[in-house]
This record gives C-alpha cells, structure tokens and sequence, in this order.
C-alpha cells in the first residue's frame, strides 16, 4: 500500500456516525461518533499516530518472538 495513502469513510447509522479508518499501515478501525465534527477529529488523531502504532506492533511482535525463542529453547534443557 502507497505510504501516503489514507481511507476514510464516515457514514450515519442511526443518531451516530460510523468511522471506518484504514492507515499507510494498513491498520484499520471502525468507532461511532455523535457529531461528523467529532468523527473528523478522532480521524485526525488516529491519522497522526499512524506510524506511533505501528512501531508499538512491531516491538510488541518481536517480543512475542523473543519469548517463543526462549520458550523453545527451554524446553530443549
């Protein structure tokens, strides 16, 4: 996916608005607002911790990594 590319979608369900997000990364989210001023808003700050995010998913994964390693390699003994 093009880094730069973002997708939002913002639909009315009801009295709430529905936000579907899909970042650079490919994250995606979906969460209900009650104003489309309000889904903007959250937009913008899920937009902008993009790469934050990411990040976060990749140090937790090489944890997870680490951890399966050593479980392996304690099972060895």
């Amino acid at each position: 996916m093009s880094q730069n590319k973002l997708h939002l979608t913002i639909t009315q369900d009801g009295v709430l608005y529905k936000v579907e997000m899909r970042d650079h990364h490919c994250n995606y989210t979906c969460v209900y607002e009650r104003s489309v001023e309000s889904a903007m808003s959250y937009a913008a700050v899920w937009f902008a911790n993009a790469d934050k995010r990411e990040e976060d998913y990749r140090t937790h994964s090489r944890a997870v990594q680490a951890m399966v390693q050593q479980d392996k390699y304690d099972s060895l003994d």
